[in-house]
């Protein structure tokens, strides 16, 4: 199996706010569940997670927030599946 990916500095938030708009979790589920919906290609690492935790400590997850949240998952989703097709470019689509 591959090497899960190291984690890009700044999503980690975005992350969090994914895993815990399913349920309310502990920070041991929180790294288990980011690695579930990753399909094990991203392995968090406790020492980001809990500052990011702190961080995010009070904020809770509003309508709005929900709302926001889907449209960053999907500029994301978007963006990574432009990324995805650019190593199989060919010369003739360029």
């Amino acid at each position: 199996m591959d090497k899960p990916l190291d984690l890009l500095q700044g999503r980690l938030d975005r992350l969090i706010r994914t895993a815990v708009s399913f349920e309310p979790l502990h920070a041991y589920g929180m790294l288990l569940r980011i690695q579930q919906i990753s399909k094990n290609r991203l392995e968090i690492q406790q020492g980001p997670l809990y500052p990011a935790l702190y961080r995010l400590d009070h904020h809770r997850l509003t309508p709005a927030g929900k709302r926001r949240l889907q449209t960053e998952v999907e500029k994301w989703n978007r963006i990574a599946d432009v990324i995805a097709g650019i190593p199989g470019t060919t010369t003739e689509e360029v």
